[in-house]
């Protein structure tokens, strides 16, 4: 590694119009771990991970991947990261075997080295017998497996998922973690966000806890747990959302009542 920190962010804002969707953070992301950048809907993740990987100009603050300013220096921090989005897009026309294909050459990557590669991932990935399926005829799962494909085809050193088990079947969630594991086992790093706290505690060994735009806490799996009996339970504090609930102003809902 460059750098003994896979991500550092300082001073990261952006707006739209009126609202801030992320308010002045700070972030030392360490290499070499599974990273969990976990919040509410609308905290600010999606936002945040679209500034880090380029996708996304910030109003103010600057942005590190291996030690590369990500405006700066652009070309070789898209060289060292693997990126699957949001809202996933891809080539729908093209088999999944040619969306690799295609990938890889845009990487660079010698053709014989790239079909290696693809038919290895495809395989692990329990892809091979729909290689040469479109992907516009792909489930969700085979979707988010093919956009991981091809987000590892180049071997990056950092690896930001977006709610990557978001709409996964079990079996298909459970392929991705292993290859997932496999890949920060060898020293790389995973950054993903997700608002799904079970999955990040079985997962992660470093957590950032995202709200309203802001870092609420930062740091190893069990330093933001602290002594709170789950992770859900220390988010809930963190984020404020403890104790909210129903209330007695739904005393209408339920029990036959009109």
């Amino acid at each position: 590694m460059v750098s003994t920190s896979a991500v550092r962010v300082q001073g990261l804002w952006k707006r739209f119009g009126q609202q801030i969707a992320v308010a002045g953070i700070d972030l030392e992301l360490p290499a070499g771990k599974f990273i969990g950048l976990v919040g509410p809907n609308g905290a600010g993740k999606t936002t945040t991970l679209s500034m880090v990987t380029g996708l996304l100009r910030p109003d103010q603050g600057t942005v590190e991947v291996v030690g590369h300013d990500v405006w700066r220096d652009p070309v070789a921090v898209k060289a060292r990261i693997g990126v699957l989005p949001e809202g996933l897009r891809l080539f729908e026309r093209l088999s999944g075997r040619e969306l690799l294909s295609y990938s890889g050459r845009l990487r660079g990557l010698p053709g014989a080295e790239v079909d290696r590669r693809a038919m290895q991932l495809l395989d692990v990935l329990d892809l091979a017998g729909a290689q040469h399926k479109l992907v516009v005829d792909y489930s969700t799962g085979m979707r988010k497996k093919i956009g991981l494909a091809a987000a590892l085809l180049h071997n990056p050193e950092v690896l930001f998922l977006d709610e990557p088990f978001e709409g996964v079947d079990p079996v298909s969630a459970q392929t991705i973690r292993g290859v997932l594991e496999r890949y920060t086992a060898s020293g790389a790093t995973v950054v993903f966000s997700s608002h799904v706290m079970e999955l990040v505690e079985s997962l992660c060994d470093w957590v950032a806890v995202m709200a309203a735009g802001r870092i609420r806490a930062q740091g190893p799996l069990a330093e933001v747990r602290g002594e709170a009996p789950s992770l859900q339970q220390a988010f809930l504090e963190l984020v404020g959302a403890q104790g909210r609930g129903a209330g007695a102003d739904l005393d209408w809902l339920g029990g036959g009542a009109r």
